[in-house]
């Protein structure tokens, strides 16, 4: 498969502490990857790292063959990557409506697949409270309203920090769903969570970050093989 994503030799710093050590990575267009470890091993900080918002970083990360370490956060999301922050970032003083149209802008491709009545096909809670404010909705419906926005910029990629945290077991259900539709719609994703089980029956790959490495990067059914290297790495 043609890499959409291209990471090498990756570095990142926060002051005097260096938190990736040489990252190596790609993804396909269309490839699912779950991005997994224990806290502060690195995920949030390599997902933040390819939205441009680490300033101090080292090595090549490449968009469809275009370089994009040290452009502008809004430069990347215009080269079709698209982040769901952890902690959701919805503006509470906007109408879900608002919080999606904002959003709003055509593919790099010029395409316009996901549209407002789209999103609201996917999430039909979220069509039902079409006029409440971002700050009515509760954390399900943030997280599915955070999807849908970032969904609403017709990306290549998405990158989901922490995809289910906090979420009632019906709700994480829904979520996982719905990364199953976007996979099946030919979006790239990069997936942060600490549900492994969940995650491996949906994605192609696993990358195990440790210290800010990477120790595994491979099928979900392998690395569920290595019950030592889960038991250290995750304590699963």
């Amino acid at each position: 498969m043609t890499a959409l994503l291209t990471i090498e030799r990756l570095e990142a710093f926060y002051g005097a502490s260096q938190i990736l050590h040489g990252i190596d990575l790609s993804v396909a267009r269309g490839e699912q990857v779950a991005l997994i470890g224990r806290n502060g091993m690195g995920k949030t900080t390599l997902l933040r790292t390819l939205m441009g918002l680490v300033a101090d970083c080292r090595g090549r990360i490449a968009v469809a063959g275009r370089d994009i370490r040290g452009l502008a956060p809004e430069r990347i999301a215009r080269a079709g990557v698209a982040l769901v922050p952890e902690g959701r970032g919805v503006f509470g003083s906007l109408s879900v409506v608002e919080n999606l149209v904002m959003a709003a802008r055509p593919a790099v491709d010029g395409r316009r697949h996901w549209t407002l009545e789209r999103i609201f096909s996917l999430f039909p809670r979220l069509a039902e409270r079409r006029d409440h404010g971002g700050h009515q909705l509760s954390g399900g419906e943030q997280q599915m309203l955070t999807i849908g926005r970032a969904l609403m910029t017709n990306p290549d990629l998405v990158l989901i920090d922490e995809a289910t945290e906090g979420l009632a077991p019906l709700v994480a259900r829904e979520i996982w769903r719905t990364l199953g539709v976007i996979r099946d719609e030919g979006v790239a994703t990069v997936v942060v969570d600490k549900d492994f089980r969940s995650l491996a029956r949906i994605v192609d790959r696993a990358v195990l970050l440790s210290k800010g490495r990477v120790v595994f990067d491979g099928a979900p059914a392998e690395l569920a093989a290595q019950r030592g290297l889960l038991e250290h790495h995750l304590g699963v």
